[in-house]
């Protein structure tokens, strides 16, 4: 008789493992207390949008005081041991490391985005937002769909709370306060075909 799948009971990871895989190639995995998820790869549509993002932002940004990375910089979350890997980063002012084992992982995040895809978005809405909001300077966050139009756009505000904005519209342009710029769902999109 088959078993299920998911009543295989699970390898748990040490931290030890975790850190040896992670210094030992170019492959970037994130550490799920016990649980490894390699974070490389991904379908085109993925990999074109988090292109997009940085690029534009990178352009906007140029000659100012904050700098966007890509998914090859960590951010470090201090209530997640011991960093994530967002698809996109933006700090600014005096950018802050930590270096954890052999890995220099930004600190001081101000925006961070996320591309979803089937196997992470529930992360990206839920465990991995609560991660983030633990961190201090934190403040803007975009959740992109990769097969429609969609962004989530989460607003720290004066009081602690988040507030959440969908944009759907393809002419429409999201403001980002905390960096001081525009980003259109047209440059987030730009050469991606939806099969919907």
């Amino acid at each position: 008789m088959a078993t299920n799948p998911k009543d295989a009971p699970r390898h748990f990871y040490s931290p030890d493992e975790y850190f040896a895989l992670e210094n030992a190639g170019h492959v970037r995995y994130e550490y799920w207390d016990g649980e490894i998820v390699c974070m490389s790869g991904g379908s085109k549509e993925h990999t074109q949008i988090d292109g997009n993002v940085h690029y534009r932002l990178r352009l906007k940004l140029n000659g100012g005081s904050c700098r966007a990375f890509t998914s090859e910089l960590p951010v470090k979350t201090p209530t997640l041991f011991p960093y994530r890997y967002p698809d996109a980063t933006v700090g600014c002012g005096e950018l802050k490391f930590e270096h954890i084992r052999g890995v220099d992982a930004l600190v001081n995040p101000t925006l961070i985005v996320e591309v979803l895809s089937p196997t992470s978005s529930i992360r990206d809405h839920n465990e991995k937002f609560a991660a983030y909001k633990a961190i201090e300077s934190f403040c803007e966050y975009l959740l992109i769909a990769q097969d429609a139009p969609h962004v989530t756009h989460y607003v720290r505000q004066l009081d602690g709370r988040w507030e959440r904005e969908e944009i759907t519209d393809m002419t429409a342009e999201i403001v980002l306060n905390s960096i001081g710029c525009t980003l259109s769902l047209a440059e987030i999109y730009e050469d991606v075909t939806f099969t919907v």
